[in-house]
């Protein structure tokens, strides 16, 4: 009985000893997924035009405008797309092959009910891009050199601008 009791305990300290064992290497397990990922694959030699216009019925930069914004994106044949909540105004760069105005009015109305899509047109550079400099509309240009009143005039189209340069 007395060996048994050696051999019972000798079994538990070695248990014990080789459980409590640290590891140091992480346990690496390899996990199948069936999501995949779509590489967006842009024809280098696609003819791409760029498209301005208006969407209204936004409510909110972060819900409205951004939704906008990523399904435009994600659209196939689509370079870029930006939407600014402020001025109601997406610009959009397409391969025009693959994507038309219609495609894009289509994907804006589907992004929600509300939204709409108006003025839209082809432009050859994001004029829209540019904003009036925060001091254009209280200064109109005055005590600005004549390269910042040249500079003003060529960003913003407001008359203030324009008649002083």
């Amino acid at each position: 009985m007395k060996t048994f009791k050696n051999i019972l305990a000798a079994l538990t300290v070695i248990v014990v000893f080789f459980s409590c064992k640290d590891n140091t290497k992480p346990e690496i397990k390899t996990i199948a997924s069936e999501a995949t990922v779509q590489e967006s694959t842009l024809d280098q030699n696609a003819t791409y035009a760029k498209a301005e216009f208006t969407i209204e019925g936004m409510t909110c930069a972060m819900g409205c405008a951004k939704s906008i914004e990523k399904k435009l994106a994600k659209m196939e044949g689509v370079k870029s797309a930006e939407v600014d909540f402020d001025r109601k105004l997406a610009m959009v760069e397409y391969d025009e092959a693959k994507v038309n105005a219609i495609s894009l009015e289509e994907t804006v109305k589907k992004t929600g009910e509300d939204y709409s899509v108006t003025d839209m047109k082809t432009v050859d550079e994001f004029k829209a891009k540019k904003a009036c400099p925060p001091d254009c509309d209280k200064t109109c240009c005055e005590d600005k050199s004549e390269a910042e009143k040249k500079a003003c005039s060529e960003d913003c189209k407001k008359a203030c601008c324009a008649s002083k340069a």
